[in-house]
């Protein structure tokens, strides 16, 4: 006679599950997620942050696209100009040549401060003795605005009364600001000087995420320094420098405030960015139509620049939330 074999229990009691065929996984029990009442937000949720950016970005923006088309000086109503604006701006060199202009010092800004932000934030999320204080002071500049920055090294930069003053051995004349290539490189220097801070905070977390298992590993294969941060920092920190990239080519294709204090778009129109063009036809000229026509220009020549880089680098297919999978 045999007996019923009884079933088996776990510590509550409670009969264990049987053995699922290999490759099976058992999915969520029907009802569960009733039972529990967790679900998406609903819109409601969504709904300030939706107002807020539609009162102060979708309308302005419209706004300005019927700016474009009119022809208005402050005072008074707008008038409709129809295409008339954007063929004078198609037809005036200094327009063409501050697209080149701003695109240049965006790259220039991008091939600088990369390299910089990536080593300092790397360093940064290490161990090394006074590293929170040296860090504390390299992010001041971070904390200060750009007109702040700018009139800083305005004075330090003066020909008569600044550094160059006091070393013509190094700096010639002293007069930085007064040649095309000299006026861009202050132009690359002060931006990088006070935006470097922030691209390297975001190095510095993306560093401290990386799996510390990783270099554990390469250092029992051998692999000295400059072969784990070639080799597994680089590599992880892929998502963070498309994220910073992106971050440098919108910042630096919508620069304004450093060249207005620093060059004024000078000397002549060597260094007249599409910003400061716009705020020249708009506030100086009092052609707000052409100021609004070369303000939409920008925003769609950055939103381009940004979507092409989205995709060439893949962000936009990129699911995992951890850093470089």
């Amino acid at each position: 006679m045999t007996l019923a074999k009884a079933p088996a229990v776990d510590v509550d009691g409670a009969k264990t599950r049987r053995r699922e065929r290999p490759g099976h996984r058992p999915g969520p029990r029907p009802g569960h997620r009733a039972a529990t009442g967790v679900g998406r937000p609903g819109f409601a949720w969504a709904a300030p942050a939706a107002v807020f950016f539609g009162l102060f970005a979708v309308v302005p923006l419209l706004m300005v696209v019927v700016l474009s088309f009119s022809r208005w000086n402050g005072l008074g109503s707008p008038e409709f100009a129809g295409l008339d604006n954007w063929r004078k701006l198609l037809d005036d060199p200094v327009m063409i040549e501050s697209l080149w202009l701003s695109l240049l010092l965006t790259v220039l800004g991008v091939v600088v401060q990369t390299p910089v932000s990536i080593l300092l934030g790397v360093w940064a999320a290490g161990h090394q003795r006074n590293r929170a204080v040296l860090s504390a002071i390299y992010f001041v500049p971070l904390l200060l605005s750009i007109t702040a920055v700018s009139v800083l090294w305005r004075a330090v930069l003066d020909p008569n009364f600044g550094v160059p003053s006091q070393a013509s051995w190094l700096f010639g004349d002293g007069n930085l600001l007064g040649t095309q290539s000299s006026a861009l490189g202050v132009l690359v220097f002060v931006s990088t000087w006070q935006f470097t801070p922030l691209h390297a905070l975001i190095y510095q977390g993306a560093a401290r995420a990386v799996p510390q298992v990783l270099y554990q590993a390469a250092q029992i294969d051998g692999a000295g320094t400059v072969r784990q941060f070639f080799h597994i920092t680089l590599p992880q920190l892929r998502n963070s420098i498309v994220t910073s990239t992106i971050l440098m080519v919108v910042g630096g294709l919508t620069t304004f405030d450093t060249v207005l204090i620093l060059t004024q778009g000078g000397p002549g129109t060597d260094t007249t960015i599409s910003a400061y063009y716009m705020y020249q036809k708009a506030f100086k000229s009092f052609d707000f139509g052409a100021g609004a026509a070369v303000a939409l220009l920008l925003v769609a020549v950055a939103g381009l620049v940004s979507l092409v880089m989205v995709r060439l680098t893949g962000y936009d297919k990129m699911r995992s939330t951890m850093e470089g999978v």
